[in-house]
């Protein structure tokens, strides 16, 4: 499966997975969406997040949504 990658315009922290470039099955409260990239199948998502759990995802919900987290200053 080719996972897309989006970037919130309107919450700079938030990102999500989508199965379509457009990511037309993203939640509008959280838009609008900037497309950033994508994942080909022989690919590992970013973070060491599961690509068998973001595929699950996307097949039940047609998403999934992940935060950057920001750094701590010490």
């Amino acid at each position: 499966m080719q996972i897309y990658v989006f970037k919130s315009d309107s919450s700079s922290r938030l990102c999500a997975f989508a199965g379509d470039p457009s990511g037309s099955k993203l939640p509008e409260k959280h838009g609008p969406w900037s497309a950033t990239g994508s994942i080909k199948p022989d690919q590992h998502p970013p973070h060491l997040f599961s690509r068998a759990k973001i595929e699950q995802a996307i097949k039940l919900i047609g998403f999934q949504l992940w935060r950057v987290k920001t750094s701590v200053e010490p």
